[in-house]
């Protein structure tokens, strides 16, 4: 049992909190027993697996004393288990249909309730462009509910968003067009912005349509991105799904 807080091993797990270490070394933190279960469950590669007893039943990995592993987590009240995991490299699917275009997102649990939203929706890929956060932060991650495991998302520039072989859809205050007027049903990529800055003006002009979500109350100037990105998505699974009369 690991009982000290400087075992290399615990130093190798704090080192993964910052985005800059998980892209080096290509590995991040899954936290929580629904985490670890669905890492594994997305066939991705375990490097590592620890557990404290005292705090849950698990029988793989190695155990901890819950003090470490209290030292180890990334969550105030940790769920007993944490794994050490491999980045996975996904492409886009050679024909996609559906693409969520992520552009400048700040906050990771944003990233994540957009993966977990693309998921439901049948999306093919998130493509995250001008990222400013990533989605193995654990707060993505834990957003995702595990989307992220299994969703391809691709790190991109405005070249790659530009280059999809797909009609590209913004999400635009003050646009002349409301989002359910427009036909989804040929290939779409949404591009949604941050909330507090919108779609940055080179991704606009990449965009065949431009298209806003009409707001009936008077508080509020602009949707919560991810809230923007369901509302977009769904749109196109309902037009998908509707039966002609």
């Amino acid at each position: 049992m690991i009982t000290s807080l400087d075992n290399p091993r615990v130093k190798e797990v704090l080192r993964l909190r910052k985005v800059r270490e998980r892209r080096r070394v290509g590995l991040f933190v899954a936290e929580g027993p629904r985490e670890v279960r669905r890492a594994h469950e997305a066939g991705l590669v375990i490097r590592a697996t620890y557990f404290a007893p005292a705090l849950v039943d698990w029988e793989e990995g190695e155990p901890v004393d819950a003090r470490v592993l209290g030292k180890m987590s990334y969550r105030a009240e940790p769920e007993g288990v944490l794994a050490v995991v491999e980045i996975p490299h996904r492409g886009l699917p050679p024909e996609p249909t559906l693409v969520l275009v992520a552009v400048g997102i700040e906050k990771p649990g944003n990233l994540g309730a957009m993966a977990r939203t693309a998921d439901a929706a049948g999306a093919d890929a998130i493509l995250c462009a001008e990222a400013r956060s990533d989605p193995w932060n654990p707060n993505a991650i834990r957003a995702s509910t595990g989307a992220v495991f299994t969703l391809p998302i691709l790190d991109a520039t405005r070249d790659d968003v530009a280059a999809l072989p797909m009609q590209k859809v913004a999400a635009a205050l003050g646009a002349s067009t409301t989002h359910s007027q427009l036909d989804y049903s040929e290939p779409t990529a949404f591009l949604v912005g941050a909330e507090d800055t919108g779609l940055p003006a080179p991704y606009r002009e990449l965009a065949d349509h431009q298209v806003e979500i009409p707001m009936r109350g008077e508080a509020t100037d602009s949707l919560n991105a991810s809230a923007a990105a369901a509302v977009l998505l769904f749109e196109a699974v309902r037009q998908r799904t509707t039966v002609p009369r």
